[in-house]
């Protein structure tokens, strides 16, 4: 019973441990790639700024709220994007859906024939196509060149940043946001 009343006066405050991940939890499943995981030991505000879809309409960050998202900054131009891409794909294939997303944003300019290609080339399906060309959100995020990475909580909030191209679809990539998703 006690148990109970302490987590309704939780709740009440704005406490809701369901809806963050334990950073110490995410420490401890920074293994292979995931070493260079950089876990915040609080979660900081994620960027507000629109960016667009190849169709032009205006997305935001908000849009995704309620999922954990993972936030890929990347370009046509950078060579770790075109390594990791792919496993981004494969992520989104196989964990993508109610309590999950990858969303990959193509910082800067990135020319539309050039953003085909790379998509064709690279046989990129699952994940949709976002852009900042203006660099707004990546400059409200912090990112200064890709690829940069961040794992966004269920309430839009940065609990993670991996700078660099890694291997998304790993176990231990798999593990982390896992640990977030479980919360």
């Amino acid at each position: 019973m006690l148990r109970f009343a302490l987590f309704y006066a939780a709740l009440l405050t704005g406490a809701n441990a369901a809806m963050a991940a334990d950073p110490g939890v995410l420490k401890a499943l920074k293994t292979g790639e995931m070493k260079q995981l950089a876990v915040h030991a609080t979660p900081k505000p994620a960027g507000a700024a629109d960016f667009t879809d190849r169709e032009g309409a205006t997305h935001n960050l908000a849009d995704w709220r309620g999922k954990v998202v993972l936030l890929n900054f990347w370009a046509v131009s950078c060579v770790p994007c075109r390594e990791e891409m792919p496993s981004l794909d494969r992520l989104e294939s196989e964990m993508g859906g109610a309590d999950f997303a990858v969303v990959p944003v193509a910082f800067g300019y990135n020319h539309p024939g050039g953003l085909a290609r790379f998509l064709t080339n690279y046989e990129i399906d699952a994940l949709p196509v976002l852009l900042d060309p203006d660099r707004r959100l990546s400059a409200q995020m912090g990112v200064i060149a890709p690829p940069v990475t961040m794992i966004l909580d269920r309430e839009g909030r940065e609990v993670a940043r991996f700078i660099g191209g890694a291997d998304w679809a790993s176990d231990e990539a798999r593990a982390v946001i896992r640990a977030v998703i479980d919360g």
